[in-house]
Formats: structure tokens, sequence, C-alpha cells
């Protein structure tokens, strides 16, 4: 492999443990409170503690999880202000980074846009399913909770149901697009091969057998479950489909607040969609460039089917393509340990794994706080889908594992001697997130581990389909006008499934689910090359300053530094590498 980057090979040893300050308690103590209100959040951060009480999500559980961070948000200028309060760099950022997540918590409440959320990625009727994901499995008490969690499903999904009446009643009815999708997924939520009963078919407590009283419960819980989602699905055809609204755009108001959550920045959002456009006609030509390399005189849908049709490209079965993910994870870890990146003992653990659900996302979930639970990357396989191409999602590990998400928040949940716990385990943002797994996807090509040009066009290919969402996504929301290859006028759901039928290359099936992501969640999509445009400003921005300064730019130390400041919004990142 050839690289085009290079990385001084000086270790960097843990710095000495920074003493506790008042805003770190304070941060500290604002996640204890969050846990103890949000039971989920506990589940999804790996924090110990009970795991069978379900989050309250009524109207009345999201007024008072708001109200909690007004009065957290007072708080915290009451502090700030305070003489007696001393600031390092540290607690400014936990200040800067409170700030601006708790203040866009209570704007987007204040908005009404917390209650009766309904899309097909990222609302209560997936999340309702997907927490049993990430509960414990060892033990037959870790089993006994789940098997009381899903036996409290119908509890959970009543307050849902409370939650969609009164957006409705405020005036805030879901798409119905998204309504009609949902429902779609919840059929497969209540088979007998849905997720439900397949997780009680993997119960092996103490690695044995359940005994005949957990196995009995886990089958009272399992139907429970099933049954709660039966009656939500009755309430979405009868009560929420009548009164879905026809339009899918978000408006310029919405919009922007949720981008502003999403990215972690406050962008100029028609600058934005004009840069994605221009995004999308760069990384087209470098495809079909890439493409005649690989065919000279191939179009890039040419190389495609050449590389589909390849066996040598490809891995056949879920067992191979979890061992191909894991063993190409492992060698990225073994390489880029020590030179390139400082990576922790405990972080260079992940697993790779078959997802329970058949959706067909890649996804990675965190470790738990110690450990226990490790970093794991996730592939979701279709039904019937058995060969899986590695030129395309070579490059896909190292977005999920290393260098890209799990050593992003591994590393920062890592640092305990420099980092508060709300810092290191809460704090997050889209942007930072999904723009350094982008920004980790082009690093490896840049240090040869994408030399080989189907590899390379694997890469491209995955960062033409993230410019494109910045395009249709902002441009359909903020009601902008559309390309003339569209025919002009204003952006709608046909021309965003025009646009990305011309201008990516994935599979029809996934596309149709993209398009109802962008449609129904605003503003996320665009947070991963937008995060990626300034994860890339603000490494030039630091080599400038080398420049200036008449010094070598080390960029292990650069990664080591900004990834130590964890995953705060952007804007508070760029103030913190400024400094």
């Amino acid at each position: 492999m050839t690289s085009s980057i290079t990385a001084h090979t000086t270790s960097h040893p843990d710095e000495p443990r920074r003493s506790p300050s008042t805003v770190d308690a304070f941060a500290d103590r604002y996640l204890e409170e969050c846990v103890t209100l949000d039971p989920d959040l506990r589940i999804q951060l790996g924090l110990p503690g009970a795991t069978d009480e379900p989050t309250d999500i009524s109207p009345e559980g999201i007024s008072a999880r708001a109200e909690h961070t007004r009065q957290t948000l007072a708080a915290l200028e009451s502090l700030v202000a305070d003489p007696a309060t001393q600031l390092d760099a540290t607690d400014e950022t936990t200040v800067a980074a409170l700030r601006d997540r708790l203040g866009l918590q209570v704007a987007i409440h204040d908005a009404g846009l917390d209650v009766g959320e309904l899309n097909v990625l990222a609302s209560p009727i997936q999340g309702t399913q997907e927490v049993f994901d990430l509960m414990p499995t060892d033990t037959a008490d870790q089993w006994a909770a789940i098997a009381s969690r899903l036996g409290r499903t119908g509890d959970v999904l009543a307050q849902y149901r409370a939650s969609l009446d009164a957006a409705i009643a405020a005036g805030r009815p879901p798409a119905r697009r998204q309504v009609e999708a949902c429902l779609g997924q919840i059929d497969g939520f209540v088979t007998d091969d849905g997720p439900f009963a397949m997780l009680a078919s993997r119960a092996r407590p103490d690695g044995g057998e359940p005994s005949a009283a957990l196995a009995a419960d886990l089958a009272t819980g399992v139907a429970a479950a099933r049954d709660a989602y039966a009656e939500l699905a009755r309430h979405l055809r009868e009560q929420v489909l009548p009164v879905a609204r026809e339009n899918d755009a978000a408006g310029r108001e919405e919009y922007a607040l949720l981008s502003r959550h999403h990215v972690g920045a406050t962008l100029d959002l028609d600058e934005a969609y004009v840069w994605g456009l221009e995004e999308v006609a760069r990384l087209e030509a470098e495809m079909s460039a890439t493409a005649r390399r690989i065919s000279p005189g191939a179009s890039t849908r040419e190389a495609i089917a050449l590389l589909e049709a390849d066996p040598s490209r490809q891995v056949v079965g879920k067992d191979a393509l979890r061992a191909w993910m894991q063993q190409l994870s492992d060698s990225a870890v073994e390489a880029l340990a020590g030179s390139h990146f400082d990576i922790p003992e405990p972080v260079r653990r992940l697993e790779c794994r078959i997802a329970p659900s058949s959706s067909g996302v890649i996804y990675y979930t965190p470790p738990s706080e110690d450990f226990s639970r490790p970093g794991r990357m996730w592939w979701s396989v279709p039904p019937g889908v058995e060969r899986f191409s590695t030129w395309r999602e070579r490059t896909t590990v190292f977005h999920e594992g290393v260098p890209g998400h799990h050593l992003q928040i591994g590393q920062t949940l890592y640092r305990s001697a420099i980092l508060n716990r709300w810092r290191r385990t809460m704090c997050f943002t889209s942007g930072h997130a999904e723009g350094w797994a982008l920004y980790a996807e082009r690093l490896m090509s840049d240090l040869g581990w994408l030399d080989d040009p189907a590899d390379h066009l694997g890469m491209l290919d995955g960062s033409l389909f993230r410019a494109t969402r910045v395009v249709v996504d902002i441009g359909l929301h903020l009601g902008l006008e559309a390309p003339a290859e569209l025919g002009g006028g204003r952006w709608d759901a046909d021309k965003v499934w025009t646009f990305l039928r011309a201008h990516t290359f994935q599979a029809e099936e996934f596309l149709r689910f993209e398009h109802l992501r962008y449609l129904g969640w605003p503003g996320q999509a665009p947070a991963y090359k937008l995060g990626e445009r300034v994860w890339l400003q603000l490494r030039t921005e630091a080599q400038q300053r080398a420049a200036a300064a008449g010094e070598p730019f080390d960029l292990a130390a650069w990664h080591r530094r900004a990834l130590d400041v964890g995953s705060v919004p952007l804007d508070v990142l760029r103030q913190a590498l400024s400094a």
C-alpha cells in the first residue's frame, strides 16, 4: 500500500489525571439525572442499573424531561456567572457544549418536534424494539429483565399513542408516507420470525438453556410485545392515517433548528445546497476516471457491473460476511495502533456481528463505560440476501470500525483522566461522529488501504451517495428550486427519487428506504457529508497554523488532540482546536 499522508510515530501516553472541577461535577450530575428520567438512555450508554424500567414517552414524560433540561440550563448559567467558579480550557469546552446541546433540546421541545415523532428510522416505533439489542444477555437475571421489559411494551406504546394524539391535536400530524412505511415495519415485528420471536430464541443464560420458568416468561413477554405492536398498528390505521399530512417538507424554520441539532454547527443552508451540487459533480468525475482504471473505456455503471459479476470480490453467506468484517477490522486495528493513532488497549477490541433485524443498514453500537460490553459493528441483512460485495463495503468497515466510529467513540470513552462522564458518554453530535467516519474513510484511502481501483470506487460510491443527501434533503425541506435536469420548480418527493436514481449506484430496495428516511428525518442525513467537510477544514486550518509557526504538522498528534475533545458540536470543536 502506498501512502500520501505520513504520521509521526511518537508515542502519546495518557496525560496526568485532571482534578475534577465544579463544572465536571455539574455535568456528571446532569448525566445521572438524565438516565434516571430516561432509563432507555442508561441502556444505550451501557451504564449500570436497572434495565427493565422503560422510558416514559407520553406527552407528560417528554415535558418532564424538557423541563429538567430547561432548569439545568438555567443552573449552568448561574454556575458560570458565580465569581467562585474558575474555568479552565476543558471547562470552557464543557460549558459551550452543554449550552449548545441543552439549548437545542429546549428549542426543539418548544417547537413541539419531540412529541409524537414518527419516521422509518429514528422514532419510538423502532426504538422500542431496538433497545432489546443493547440489553445485556449473559445471565438468567438479565434475561428475566428482558422478559419483564417485553411484557411492558404495551404500556410504552400506549404512551406513544398518546403522544401521537397530542401532536395531531397541536396541528402536527405525521406525514402519510411515513405512517404507511412504519405500518409495513410493524407487520415485520409481529411475525413468527420477527425480532421479538428471534430474541427469545437466542436466550442462553450463563451459556445454557433457560429454565422452564424463564422460557415461559419470555414467551409471555414476546406475545405481549407482538400484541402491543398490533394495537399500535390498529391505532395508526384508524386514528392517524386519516389525518396524516400529504406534505413531506419540514420548512426552513424547523429545518434550520434540526440541522443545527444534527450537524452541530450553524450553516448557511443555501450555500450548503450549492456546495452539495458541486460535490456531486466532482465525485461523479472522479468515479468516471476510476472506472476507466478498472476497465479502459468503461463507464461507471459498466465498471460496477463488472465488479458485481466478479466472484473474487464477493463473500457468500452471513457467516462468511461476519468473518470477513472481523478480519479486516482486526487488521486495521493492528496496523494503525501506535503509528497513525494512539489506540488504547480496551478500544482494540471490536466485535463484528450480524444484526437480528433485517433492514439492510450497517451500524455501530458503542462499548459500555467499563468496556465489559465491547463496541460492535452490526450488519442488518435483508431477507434472502446471501452475496455481499467486498469492493463496495471495505470502506464501510473503516467507517464503522477503526479509524471511524469505534476509534472515535471508544477513545473518548476511555479518556476518564481528562474528560468528565457527560463528555465521554452522553455528549453526541451526528455531524461530529458521521463527519469523522467519512473523514476516516478518506484518510484510509490516503494511507493506501483503498489503492485497488475497485475499493477506491467503493469509497467514492459511498461518498457520492452522501453528497446526494445534502442536495435532496436541503432542497426538499427548504422548498428550493430543483436543478434543470429535474425540470426546475420546487423539490418534491418524486424529484428526490429521480435525483437519487440518476446520481447514485445503490440497489433500488435500499434507495427506497433511504428516500423515505430523508423525507421523514429532516437534517440528519446531510450531517455526514457536511460534517466531513468541517473535519477537513479543521485539519487544513491546523496545517496552516503549523506552517505559519514554522513547525512540522504532526497528523497523529492532531488526531489525538481532536478526538480527545469528544463528540462535541462541530462549532464547539472548532473553538477548542483553535484555542
